[in-house]
């Protein structure tokens, strides 16, 4: 691989936001049954809310990746998937305060 390829610049960031995506299938799953046990849902409903969690996952995804891709440089670690899956499910909230921010 050569240093100018700008996927390689991004390697990081990818594997970052891949892994975090493919465990958030998992939350969601759960996360989905959850709320269709606590409503009082059927399988429908259940699918429903699992579908509409992984569209926000996704959605969540594509901002943050497109918000700080390219100032990630730190190699992935444990740590940093953890990082990038709560950064998934919690991406409105990190526009927001980037909105928020008084500018310098």
């Amino acid at each position: 691989m050569t240093q100018q390829d700008p996927l390689w610049k991004l390697r990081h960031a990818l594997a970052g936001v891949a892994l975090a995506l493919f465990l958030s299938v998992f939350v969601a799953a759960v996360a989905g049954r959850l709320i269709a046990d606590l409503a009082g849902g059927d399988y429908g409903t259940r699918v429903a809310i699992y579908g509409c969690l992984l569209l926000y996952v996704v959605a969540g995804g594509a901002v943050v990746f497109a918000k700080v891709a390219q100032h990630e440089t730190r190699p992935l670690s444990a740590g940093r998937v953890v990082l990038w899956l709560a950064s998934l499910w919690l991406w409105p909230a990190l526009l927001l305060a980037r909105r928020t921010r008084p500018s310098s």
